[in-house]
This record gives structure tokens, C-alpha cells and sequence, in this order.
């Protein structure tokens, strides 16, 4: 059995409270490393921002608030 599995079958027996509590703390650190990847730069985000702005340029977008 690899740790992962290990981790994910202890997680299974949690209790509710304590499950919620790891959701929480799981989400927070999802966050930080979004926001470390964001800081130093990711060639897979600047990929997303050039296709977004191809696709902006090209009229195929639409104002996320309507006048």
C-alpha cells in the first residue's frame, strides 16, 4: 500500500468534525500554492492568458456585466 492510499483510508475514518476541519486546511493550502504558482510565473497560466486574450481579440468573449 502506498502512503497515499494509507492517507486516504485514514482520512475515510475521520469523524464529520474532523473531516471538515482537513477540508478547510486542505482548501487554505490549495490556495497558497495557487498563489506561490501565480507569484513566480507558470508557463501553463501564461498559456491560459494568451489564449484568453487571443480569443478576447478575435470578439469571442462577452462583459461579464450587461449595460
Amino acid at each position: 500500500m502506498t502512503k497515499l492510499e494509507q492517507i486516504e483510508r485514514e482520512i475515510e475514518l475521520l469523524p464529520p468534525k474532523d473531516m471538515r476541519a482537513l477540508a478547510t486546511w486542505f482548501a487554505e493550502l490549495r490556495e497558497k500554492l495557487w498563489d506561490s504558482e501565480i507569484e513566480a510565473g507558470s508557463p501553463a497560466l501564461d498559456a491560459l492568458a494568451m489564449q484568453a486574450l487571443k480569443e478576447h481579440r478575435a470578439g469571442k468573449t462577452t462583459p461579464l456585466v450587461r449595460p
